[in-house]
């Protein structure tokens, strides 16, 4: 379960580089996130929500993984 968790993420990070790189080689200028988001009205807070959620739990699940390993070495 671990590695396709990050799988995903990196799949989820290099799919977003080159979305904006492929944006960039058309338009000549980054895509702002803020003003997308924006535009979606009173859901652009949803997903701002939504995103806070994934990041915290990605950093809980990472800190658990390195806790639990550091707890089973200095153990051994």
């Amino acid at each position: 379960m671990g590695n396709l968790l990050w799988f995903a993420v990196m799949i989820w990070f290099c799919s977003s580089l080159l979305s904006q790189s492929a944006f960039i080689a058309i338009n000549g200028l980054p895509y702002d996130a803020i003003t997308m988001l924006k535009s979606l009205g009173p859901i652009y807070y949803l997903i701002i929500v939504l995103e806070l959620m994934l990041w915290t739990g990605i950093l809980g699940i990472g800190g658990y993984k390195m806790f639990t390993s550091a707890k089973t070495v200095v153990s051994d």
